[in-house]
């Protein structure tokens, strides 16, 4: 499989590793709240598209906590994959269920996780090492470090290694690909909407000024303009 072709929901699998509050709260290099909904939006969009998606723990009860609730709740068939190790690679279970999907030509493999410089840095290498086919997409967007430095130099490590860079909504682009798929247009679209900030604000904008569309909500009746009378003199 070449890094040439694109993602697409056919050759693609997603891991998330260590989406846990500890973890998130040890996160300096971006914003957390912006990190959890990345990674909401993320996960939305490989169930829009039927992509196999791992999640991966470490150390729930005696340090990380539980994963995020909204990340589960899109995903509340899957099995939780629970380490010890900090490499995700280390995990046997881990191993089998990326492989499982790869027999399927999924050999993609689209990575969110805490920390950058630790669990993901050392679970890519690993990986691309012993099976050199597996490609690895981190999501930068979705990912962070303790620092801005702890992320960038462990991005900057992989990318030389032979990791590709994506952010999350560029993930979501890329397995809608065109928008004749009617298939998942509107789920992309009201996706968009939720998490893609001033990109789904535009998407409202343009259906309901420039199209005429509905509003998503209803709402109370618009009243005024109503300008207050003057007083004094």
């Amino acid at each position: 499989m070449s890094k040439l072709e694109v993602l697409t929901p056919a050759n693609s699998q997603l891991i998330f590793i260590d989406q846990q509050p500890q973890m998130a709260m040890g996160v300096q290099s971006m914003d957390r709240q912006t990190l959890k909904n990345n990674v909401v939006g993320l996960a939305k969009a490989a169930k829009i598209f039927n992509v196999p998606t791992i999640i991966t723990t470490v150390e729930t009860l005696s340090f990380s906590g539980h994963t995020f609730p909204e990340l589960l709740a899109v995903f509340p068939e899957n099995d939780i994959l629970e380490r010890t190790s900090m490499n995700s690679w280390d995990d046997q279970n881990v191993r089998d269920a990326l492989a499982k999907n790869a027999t399927e030509g999924r050999k993609k493999i689209v990575v969110a996780g805490l920390w950058t410089e630790v669990c993901n840095t050392t679970f890519a290498l690993s990986a691309m090492r012993d099976v050199p086919d597996y490609e690895i997409y981190m999501v930068a967007d979705a990912s962070g470090g303790t620092s801005s430095d702890a992320h960038k130099y462990a991005m900057d490590r992989m990318v030389q290694a032979g990791v590709i860079p994506v952010t999350w909504q560029q993930v979501l682009l890329e397995w809608q690909r065109d928008w004749a798929h009617r298939e998942t247009y509107d789920a992309v679209t009201s996706l968009a909407k939720e998490h893609s900030g001033a990109y789904g604000m535009g998407i409202d904008y343009a259906y309901t000024m420039v199209h005429n569309a509905a509003e998503r909500v209803t709402h109370g009746k618009r009243i005024g303009p109503n300008p207050a009378q003057k007083t004094g003199k």
